[in-house]
């Protein structure tokens, strides 16, 4: 088997991925296995931008592991990427010569390994969107499948899915709409095994779910500016903690007031009103579309959805906690959601005494995940039960990491598998007589 390696420097933390694959992908199975998944400690590389060091050297224990995975002949022979996505697209907007900084110290670190490194890259929105399109597809077997007849074939009557992702900074919607796309800068189109797939794609910088949360706030803190006090309708009741201004905009994703206050610390408490968080968070969007034109929000031309679709990264994480990865209906998921924002703190930390750190930020998340896909994506109650919340298909991360290193090892071919075709014993015999008269 073959190795590759893939680091996901997502904008809140970093994941490398150990992919195995068979030489010849004939040989029955035709799908790569992810070995191993190891999370790096610490926060996103972007975060490094003032001490760029620290991001080469926070990779290291994931790369040791990775070495004592993949057998020291194959080593120099292992494709290893890294590829960076929202958080280090914030920081090339704000500093594009510390976000280089950060790479050439991240690529010195991955250098130091006897491995293949083919570099460290930014991609884009579009690419981040449908390299999940491929990685779902390619595991759920809609492109390609080995059939019992041991030949590859390109599955009939079957419907590609759907991907939905959501990180950090930025949240992606890809699928194949049945319909003409309007504006070409939402359109992709793959041809893989010999088909082509036309993909609508679009990625909305600053709406991942940490620069959300961080615009909710801001946006609660502007709506009363002079106070230091900020009442937080989506936090549970009960709960305090203290935001210095500095904190709260220090990204591109949140607009600092028009005069800015010195640095002062703020007291955020928290209200546990479920109705004043969703108005809160729909404020966040601008839902209206151009005339005559369908649009997700702020303007996007967007298709209608169609199919099936998976929902994966912060979308199934948030859901996973509230027990609601199981296919519920509209209703009881709404239902759910509201029961859990009205719960106290005091009720919350002794209910779910290990999750203390982010426990105050699910009633929030979960606001804003049925915000995003029902008034932004449009979703609706008829289309609601074609999503499925999941993190893994077939024992393997869905994410972006195996679509990129599918695409880049041109693992992924072009046309459909062509068969060799053998010829009658009797053509041979007569073939080799021929041949050896000719010689004769």
């Amino acid at each position: 088997p073959q190795y590759g390696l893939v680091f996901d420097a997502g904008s809140t933390h970093t994941a490398l991925y150990i992919y195995r694959w068979p030489v010849d992908k004939e040989n029955g199975t035709g799908i790569v296995s992810q070995v191993a998944a190891c999370t790096v400690s610490g926060p996103g590389i972007s975060s490094y931008a003032d001490n760029p060091a620290g991001a080469g050297a926070s990779l290291k224990p994931c790369l040791e592991k990775a070495m004592q995975i993949v057998p020291a002949e194959q080593q120099r022979e292992t494709p290893t990427y890294l590829g960076a996505t929202a958080g280090m697209r914030l920081l090339r907007e704000q500093n594009s010569t510390k976000a280089e900084q950060v790479f050439a110290e991240v690529a010195k670190a991955i250098g130091e390994y006897p491995v293949d490194f083919r570099g460290a890259q930014i991609l884009s929105g579009n690419e981040e969107g449908s390299l999940g399109w491929i990685t779902v597809n390619y595991l759920l077997e809609t492109l390609v499948k080995f059939s019992f007849a041991g030949e590859w074939e390109h599955p009939q009557n079957t419907e590609v899915l759907g991907a939905l992702d959501l990180g950090g900074a930025s949240t992606q919607i890809t699928f194949q709409p049945g319909v003409t796309i309007e504006d070409k800068n939402t359109s992709v189109l793959f041809r893989l095994y010999g088909t082509n797939y036309p993909l609508y794609t679009h990625s909305y910088l600053c709406y991942g779910q940490t620069q959300a949360l961080k615009k909710l706030l801001a946006a609660l803190h502007q709506g009363s500016p002079s106070t230091p006090q900020i009442s937080h309708p989506c936090y549970p009741k009960g709960y305090q903690e203290n935001v210095t201004t500095a904190d709260l905009y220090n990204s591109p994703c949140v607009h600092a007031p028009s005069t800015p206050s010195p640095a002062q610390v703020l007291m955020v408490t928290g209200t546990g009103d479920p109705a004043a968080c969703r108005a809160a968070i729909q404020k966040l969007f601008n839902f209206s579309c151009g005339a005559k034109r369908t649009c997700g929000f702020n303007g996007v031309y967007q298709p209608p959805v169609r199919g099936q679709f998976f929902a994966f990264a912060g979308f199934y994480y948030t859901f996973h906690f509230l027990n609601l990865t199981s296919q519920q209906s509209l209703n009881d998921v709404n239902s759910t959601v509201e029961t859990f924002c009205k719960k106290n703190w005091a009720e919350l930390v002794e209910t779910f005494p290990q999750q203390k750190g982010y426990l105050h930020t699910y009633c929030s998340m979960a606001t804003y995940i049925l915000t995003l896909l029902l008034d932004g994506y449009k979703f609706n109650e008829l289309t609601w039960s074609n999503i499925r919340f999941s993190r893994q298909a077939g024992n393997t991360d869905i994410g972006w990491t195996l679509g990129f290193m599918l695409n880049f090892t041109n693992m992924i071919p072009t046309e459909a598998l062509e068969q060799v075709k053998g010829h009658q014993p009797s053509l041979w015999a007569g073939a080799i007589s021929f041949i050896v008269l000719a010689l004769v």
